[in-house]
């Protein structure tokens, strides 16, 4: 069984390996299976970058014999085939209708692009999993990719979530609020948004409309009196009494209909209650409605897009340029633009538009729930296909068509224009940081332009809590998936002592990446390290990496200038030498952005790791104690103090606590 998005599939699976693989003694041989999905996306794409070079004719024959070996022994069924190099990394994850068929035309060389001939030539096993249908092999083929980010398929290179509005139905009065991640706690999901920033706005517009509680359970449960919100007239105090279940239940249900597209009905609902209120002299109330829907008109006026009768949508248009290639899309939900994004897909050299944004389409809707409708640009040549794989996640039906007149067409021109932009300033500001890259190779004295930075500071309050962050950039910007923290744990690094910490963040670093990596060819070791701190932070880091043996990572520390003046840092060199840029220079800010992206990062995790002590009960230590009987235990009692003092009487008639659990708690706190 593998899991297919949130389905499992009917799977069989079967490793193929080539001569070369089977005499290795690798860990990966027995299985032909691939490294850890983080080495593999950290796996080196001048694989793929490279391709036009062509390769020898001794690898080639070598690839090409380990191909035949599993033809012979496929047959014409649907599934997936990955390709792997004699290291065991994939290569390239393919889908099929006829496995046989398929795999049978990686032999035939002469048909192939060169940027596939190099694959062949780089082949040295397969791994072959068969399915039920051609559309379990496309969902499983969009899983794999995101999985291993192969260097010959086209690639998805966003690490982001998207932010849902999630509108509770496990409480008596259901709470609004954000939510990322799996889909997991009962109600309704509204989204995707494009932004968390446009999630946020459309949340704090819909408390001022409908008024409904932001809070969790248990700061609700605790209060005795309205908070802020109540006062300032985003929120019924539901907490207090102040709104009855019935009524709140009314709010509910107004927000429900206007988040699924029936705004103007819940609008016309409101507007007739106001001019009841103003009739019947009861000012107040209208002014709270006329409050209400002004929320209204805001949320709908933020719409920048005019998406007036298509519905549920999503949009999608291509352009090309330059052999890069941008994909705009707009996320229409009930008839409102809920924000629009721009992807920039990697790996597409050669490939036709329309196969790239199939593939686009497969590895987005991996994570995100589908709509029932799909708008792009072009005639997809499998969107029979795609459209059957998506309908599981869409709970029905999919269709997927390019508009051609009414609302859906001028939709898609804006869509078109606004991909079109997109592609125009991403390849601007690419050629402006390829500039300043040669900049910063030039002034920091590299032999070449950085492609990998690792960007390194700490964060901690007087030694509590201490943080390590490294933060990964390159040309095409933050690498936010290869983000690292360390969190300070061992025994020799004194509280406080920033030289100790940056010591041991960089030995675990490093030591990982020479167990890891040690022929450096997976792109795990940076170009550039760039240290947030002086002299001091400077030579902690030169001799711990000599300590390791390494001694040819490219090393400068960044301090702010006199009297901590930002725009006055100081570069410092290994040697002792110190550099300094003039405070309008397009490469410092680049440099200062870089510094303070990894602040930014080491201070979030520094305070997430604060907010998790600060929250901590003793509760969490008595084993078999979850967070569901916690929770319990402390509404009941107030505190963990009282929990402790409890006899076992009193904790036997605790909600939700059995007579062993209670027997359990009062033997953990009276051995």
């Amino acid at each position: 069984m593998e899991r297919v998005g949130g389905l499992l599939v009917k799977t069989g699976a079967t490793s193929y390996l080539g001569p070369a693989m089977a005499r290795s003694s690798s860990p990966h041989s027995p299985a032909g299976t691939p490294p850890s999905p983080h080495g593999a996306e950290r796996f080196n794409e001048e694989k793929a970058t490279s391709a036009i070079r062509g390769a020898d004719q001794p690898d080639m024959d070598q690839g090409i014999a380990v191909i035949r070996e599993v033809v012979a022994t496929l047959k014409p069924q649907p599934g997936v085939y990955r390709m792997l190099d004699a290291r065991g990394d994939v290569l390239y994850v393919g889908k099929a209708r006829a496995l046989k068929n398929r795999v049978a035309n990686y032999t035939q060389v002469d048909r192939l692009p060169n940027r596939l001939r190099r694959m062949v030539s780089l082949t040295r096993s397969m791994t072959i999993v068969t399915t039920n249908s051609e559309a379990e092999a496309l969902l499983l083929e969009a899983q794999l990719i995101k999985r291993y980010r192969p260097a010959y398929n086209v690639l998805l290179r966003d690490d982001k979530s998207f932010p849902f509005i999630l509108l509770r139905s496990d409480h008596a009065f259901p709470r609004i609020m954000k939510h990322r991640g799996a889909r997991k706690a009962k109600g309704n999901y509204y989204g995707p948004f494009a932004s968390a920033g446009s999630v946020n706005t459309t949340i704090n517009a819909l408390q001022k409309l409908f008024l409904l509680r932001s809070c969790n359970d248990g700061f609700m449960a605790r209060r005795d009196r309205p908070c802020l919100l109540y006062q300032i007239r985003r929120c019924s105090a539901p907490c207090v009494g102040r709104i009855d279940e019935e009524g709140y239940a009314e709010l509910v249900r107004q927000a429900r209909d206007f988040l699924s597209g029936k705004s103007g009905a819940v609008q016309r609902e409101i507007e007739a209650q106001m001019s009841e209120a103003a009739e019947a002299l009861d000012f107040e109330r209208a002014a709270m409605l006329r409050d209400r829907l002004r929320a209204a008109t805001f949320i709908q006026g933020s719409q920048a897009i005019n998406a007036e009768g298509v519905g549920n949508a999503d949009v999608f248009a291509v352009a090309a340029k330059g052999g890069h290639v941008g994909i705009q899309a707009f996320f229409i939900r009930g008839g409102q633009n809920w924000g629009h994004r721009a992807f920039f897909p990697t790996h597409t050299d050669g490939l036709e538009e329309a196969e790239v944004l199939t593939s686009f389409l497969a590895q987005f809707y991996e994570d995100v729930p589908p709509p029932r409708l799909i708008l792009v640009d072009r005639l997809l040549p499998e969107a029979d296909l795609l459209a059957e794989a998506l309908q599981g996640g869409a709970g029905g039906k999919v269709e997927i068509s390019v508009p051609q007149r009414g609302d859906r067409r001028r939709l898609m021109e804006q869509a078109e224009r606004n991909a079109v932009e997109a592609l125009d300033r991403r390849l601007a500001e690419t050629g402006t940081k390829a500039k300043i890259f040669r900049e910063i190779a030039d002034f920091l004295e590299l032999g070449d332009p950085p492609d990998r930075i690792e960007i390194y500071d700490n964060s901690h309050i007087q030694g509590t809590n201490a943080v390590g962050g490294m933060v990964v950039a390159g040309p095409e910007g933050f690498r936010k998936g290869q983000y690292r923290k360390f969190n300070i744990k061992r025994p020799e690094t004194q509280p406080g002592d920033d030289f100790a910490m940056m010591r041991e963040v960089m030995a675990r670093r490093f030591s990982r990446a020479q167990d890891e990596d040690p022929e450096r060819d997976k792109g795990m070791w940076p170009d550039l390290v760039l240290i947030d701190g002086g002299k001091g932070q400077m030579t902690a880091v030169r001799e711990t990496l000599e300590e390791l043996g390494i001694e040819d990572v490219p090393l400068i520390g960044v301090s702010k200038g006199p009297d901590r003046n930002a725009g006055r840092e100081v570069f410092h060199f290994p040697d002792g030498r110190e550099k300094m840029l003039p405070i309008n220079s397009p490469m410092l800010f680049h440099l200062q952005q870089l510094r303070d992206e990894a602040h930014r990062f080491a201070i979030g995790a520094h305070r997430a790791k604060r907010s998790r002590a600060i929250t901590a009960s003793p509760l969490d230590e008595i084993p078999g104690i979850g967070p569901a009987r916690k929770r319990a235990l402390l509404l009941h009692f107030g505190t963990a103090g009282k929990v402790r003092a409890a006899s076992l009487e009193d904790l036997q008639r605790a909600p939700g606590v059995s007579a062993a659990v209670a027997q359990t708690i009062y033997d953990f706190y009276h051995p």
